[in-house]
This record gives structure tokens, C-alpha cells and sequence, in this order.
């Protein structure tokens, strides 16, 4: 059966271009308001003068007013007390409303009914806006006041008809500044979580590249330190070998060149793996180093010069990166043995695995006592601990104890907790 073709409902929609074009017209205004507040207060506040002129000059005024005999002065006087004060209606809205009252009183009670008594409706938006909601309460009196007083003065209709229109166009007025307040946050919340998602992403980000740079960092002082050990122990050895015994310096020599490749190999696995266009053959990502892999390690340690005896007990059944945590213990250890431990030491691995999955490798030597390179700023104790804290294990490193000389490193993985 042919797959049915997806509806237009589950089509991702395009904004319409006239949206578009709306959104980004409200959003250079918005900014424009931002970095001029003045200027949008003064643009509205001049319109709103003038209209409320012009409807005295007209005398437009007389067709609302119950009392019509009102001096001009007056008028005008009205028309500027309820214009003017717009210009602070957002940053002192409270102030701005209890400026317009007196102007609404006198206009209650002269009769003398203005459109501009119409402005206090824009300023009570603004409190329900920008102020706390329970400055509303007494808004809402303030703000009916006048028209309770226009009602018993002037009454010409029934008290419903007086009072419903002008309280059901402040409700409209509380609800629009309660609805874009409630939109403004709602906004302003997405906005502030989207910031944090961004920097929390950054922050993974980072600490993702910096455990990853440890890890390289890890891999990189295992491999490179290692093999250089035994590379120049071997080239001592070759270099002593060769007045005395040329088939002991080929040996040494051939030595070097198996062990300078295995590191080249090593080195190309752990940069292949860093590459992005992934065009490199599925042969070159070979496995990280396993338990299977100690005999090899230990061969090229003792070529090196360092006799190193081995004991296992059990059998080891351990997932891959505990195998390798394992591994790069072992060659850590035995190569600070062979940069630090002195002529004529020796070396001993002690293995031991439990049958529950518990790990114990005793590493030690019969070297000088020496620091570990982790205490100087080197990478190699602080690598070991690094990968044994990934599986909760311990490491101790130290001198042996007194009678013996040279230096002990003890490695143990506990069992793995279920999944």
C-alpha cells in the first residue's frame, strides 16, 4: 500500500505577508518606543490636545453637554486638564488620574459634558498595565465617581441607563490592560526562558568540550608518553648493545620501529575519530585497547629492558571501558617505572577478578622511591583517577611500605551496579 499523502492540516503554514509586514511594522515601533519614550508620549499628547480644541472650536462638545450656557474659558480650561496630563500617563499614572479628577468633577457637575472626559479611560488602561492589581480597587472609585455625580445631578434616563454604559467601557478599558499585561508577561517569560536555554546550552556545550578535551588529553599522554618510554629505553639499551653486540642492537632497533608504528596507529585511531567529513575507512577505527592486549604491552615493556612478572586470578568479564581503564592503569604504571624506577629494577601485576564483577590490579616495583608526574602538573596520576572515578573505583598511589623500596599502584573497580 502506497503511504497516504499528508494533508495540507499537517503542512507547516507560512506567516501571511501582510502578518509579516504587521509584525515587523509593531516591531520597530515597539523599538522606537524603547529609545524614544518622549517622543511617542508628546506625538499623542499634542493629537489629543488638539482634538479636544477642535472639538471646542467646533463646537462639537454641545452635542454631549447637559448643560450647554458654559463660559468658554471654562471649556477650554476642561479640554486642556484632561489632554495635557497624558503626557506622564506611563510613567505616573496614578498622578494622571487624580490630576483628571477635578476636571471630571467640574464637568459632572457644571453639565458640561466633553468628549476629551472620554482620556481617563486611557489612563486607567495604563494602571491596569503597568501598576499592581489592587490599585484597581480604588481606580475603579476614583474613576466612577464623576459619573455617579453627573447621574444624580443631570439625571435625564433611568439610573441603568446612566450607569451601565460608562462602568461597562472602564471594564473594557481594566480588561484590555489586564489582557495585554497578561500577553506582555506571558512574552516576556518565553523570552527570559529561551535565554536560559541559551546559555544553559552554551554551558553543556562547554563542559562537553572541556570533558572531551580531557579525555584527548588522556589518550594522548597514554599513548604518546608510553611509547616513548619504551622507545627510549630501547635506544639506551641498542646504543650500549652496539660496541658489543650488533644482533642486539638490530633487535633493539626493530623493536623500535614495531613499537614507533604502534603508536602511529594509535594516534591516527584517536585523530580519525576527531575528524568531521568522515571519510576515513571503517578499518582505521579499530577498538581502544583491551585486556587482550596486556601481553603485547608487557612484551614491549620487557624489551625495553624492565622485567616484569605477571599473576592473574579469575577470569575477567568486564565491559570494554572497564577493560580499558584497566589497561591504561597498567601501562601508566609501568611506564613511571621505566622513566623513574632506576637500572635494575623490577616489576610485578598482580590481577585479580571477582566472580561478582570486582576488579583488583596491584602494580609495583622495586625501583627508587620516586614522586608520581601527577604531582608536578603532569597528566598521568590525575588521568588514572580521572577514569577510575568514572566506575566509583579507588586508586591509591605511593611508596611501598617500609622495608621495602619502590612504588605501589592499586587499582580496584567495584562490581557493576544492576541497570
Amino acid at each position: 500500500m502506497t503511504p497516504a499523502p499528508r494533508t495540507m492540516d499537517a503542512m507547516p503554514q507560512a506567516p501571511e505577508p501582510l502578518t509579516q509586514h504587521i509584525q515587523r511594522l509593531l516591531t520597530r515601533v515597539r523599538a522606537f518606543d524603547r529609545r524614544h519614550p518622549l517622543a511617542w508620549d508628546l506625538h499623542l499628547t499634542g493629537l489629543c490636545v488638539s482634538l479636544a480644541l477642535l472639538d471646542y472650536a467646533a463646537d462639537g462638545w454641545r452635542d454631549l453637554a447637559r448643560g450647554t450656557p458654559a463660559p468658554d474659558w471654562l471649556v477650554v480650561v476642561l479640554s486642556l486638564g484632561f489632554s495635557v496630563p497624558l503626557l506622564r500617563r506611563r510613567t505616573h499614572p496614578l498622578a494622571v488620574l487624580l490630576a483628571m479628577t477635578p476636571s471630571a468633577l467640574v464637568t459632572a457637575w457644571t453639565g458640561t459634558v466633553l468628549q476629551a472626559a472620554m482620556l481617563p479611560l486611557v489612563v486607567v488602561y495604563n494602571i491596569a498595565l503597568r501598576l499592581p492589581l489592587r490599585s484597581l480597587w480604588w481606580t475603579t472609585a476614583v474613576a466612577t465617581l464623576p459619573t455617579l455625580v453627573l447621574t444624580v445631578r443631570h439625571r435625564e434616563n433611568g439610573w441603568d441607563q446612566e450607569m451601565v454604559p460608562p462602568l461597562m467601557s472602564l471594564a473594557v478599558a481594566v480588561l484590555a490592560g489586564i489582557a495585554v499585561r497578561t500577553r506582555r508577561d506571558y512574552t516576556e517569560a518565553l523570552e527570559d526562558r529561551a535565554r536560559r536555554l541559551e546559555v544553559e546550552r552554551d554551558q553543556q556545550a562547554r563542559l562537553a568540550a572541556a570533558a572531551e578535551r580531557a579525555r584527548i588529553a588522556r589518550e594522548m599522554h597514554d599513548i604518546i608518553g608510553h611509547n616513548l618510554s619504551v622507545i627510549t629505553g630501547l635506544a639506551d639499551g641498542g646504543r650500549y648493545a652496539a660496541a658489543k653486540s650488533p644482533q642486539r642492537a638490530a633487535q633493539a632497533l626493530d623493536a623500535i620501529a614495531g613499537t614507533s608504528r604502534q603508536a602511529l596507529t594509535e594516534l591516527r585511531r584517536l585523530l580519525d575519530v576527531l575528524r568531521d567529513d568522515h571519510q576515513h575507512p571503517a578499518a582505521d577505527l579499530a577498538p581502544q585497547p583491551a585486556l587482550t592486549d596486556l601481553d603485547q604491552l608487557i612484551d614491549g615493556v620487557r624489551a625495553a629492558g624492565l622485567p616484569v612478572r605477571t599473576t592473574v586470578h579469575g577470569s575477567p568479564s568486564l565491559p570494554p571501558g572497564r577493560q580499558l581503564t584497566v589497561y591504561r592503569v597498567i601501562q601508566e604504571a609501568l611506564t613511571n617505572t621505566l622513566k623513574h624506577a632506576g637500572p635494575d629494577a623490577t616489576a610485578e601485576i598482580v590481577l585479580r577478578y571477582d566472580a561478582q564483577g570486582a576488579t583488583t590490579v596491584t602494580i609495583t616495583d622495586t625501583g627508587h622511591g620516586r614522586p608520581v608526574n601527577g604531582t608536578g602538573g603532569g597528566r598521568g596520576l590525575p588521568g588514572m583517577r580521572e577514569r577510575t572515578a568514572l566506575y566509583g573505583g579507588t586508586l591509591e598511589a605511593g611508596p611501598r611500605p617500609h622495608p621495602g623500596r619502590g612504588w605501589r599502584v592499586r587499582l580496584h573497580l567495584p562490581e557493576e551496579a544492576p541497570q
